[in-house]
């Protein structure tokens, strides 16, 4: 990974990829929403309610993947000293919030007509919620000190310390009694949906996901930008209290 520690050669990559993952990130979105809220059928005992569920499973999937890749690259910064590990932190966090957050509102939407409730304090929503606490907590640390090291550091800790809530979300399902229906899509025996639902399902976490890197090299684009600017004002203010 140290090949792409360069932040020159990381932008000539990102940038040479950025058109295509932005064009297959639209076109999945277009594509599945298409069939999501006209081509695919109702449900027979959710009714179109069932259709928030495209939104928010594909919202539920990337919140846990942006958080293992936080923690990814918290142990990249941490262990290996990566340049652009903390960078590429910083720009993930919101994106993975933003999901979460996604993931905990739809599903309320969904929640209120077949649980007849906003809310319950149910494994899977509980420990979805940490989720997004724990994001919140990444952002909050990163930005903390005046130190953008020792930020990222304790930034990177909690990173590495709370990835273990991931697997409780996935397994929180068949581990304790709870509300949330058990996995249909990623299980042993494949997927119990079916298809006429499964492909816009597909469709849009493949549009989330693209997405998710399209923001990510935008994000990363102006990180890197901004450090330039701070390197430049650092030099200038020393470069001045030398002269004096």
């Amino acid at each position: 990974m140290h090949r792409f520690a360069n932040p020159a050669r990381f932008l000539r990559i990102a940038n040479a990829c950025f058109p295509w993952l932005a064009a297959v990130s639209g076109l999945s979105l277009a594509a599945g929403l298409w069939f999501a809220l006209a081509a695919s059928p109702a449900d027979y005992q959710q009714g179109d309610t069932v259709r928030i569920m495209y939104i928010h499973v594909p919202s539920a999937w990337m919140g846990m993947f942006c958080y293992v890749a936080l923690a990814v690259f918290g142990a990249m910064g941490l262990i290996w000293r990566h340049p652009l590990a903390d960078l590429l932190g910083r720009a993930t966090a919101p994106v993975g919030a933003a999901f979460t957050f996604l993931c905990l509102v739809t599903g309320s939407l969904w929640g209120r007509p077949m649980w007849g409730t906003w809310w319950v304090w149910d494994a899977r929503l509980t420990s979805m919620l940490l989720l997004l606490f724990l994001y919140l907590g990444h952002m909050a640390l990163s930005n903390a000190f005046d130190d953008r090291t020792r930020g990222d550091r304790a930034a990177a800790i909690l990173a590495l310390v709370g990835v273990v809530n991931v697997p409780v979300i996935k397994f929180s399902v068949d581990w304790w009694n709870t509300m949330h229906q058990p996995a249909s899509v990623i299980k042993m025996g494949g997927p119990a949906i079916d298809r006429s639902m499964l492909v816009p399902l597909l469709l849009m976490a493949l549009g989330f996901q693209t997405y998710y890197f399209v923001v990510l090299i935008l994000r990363a684009r102006a990180e890197i930008a901004g450090a330039k600017v701070e390197s430049i004002r650092m030099a200038q203010v020393l470069g001045s209290g030398g002269e004096a």
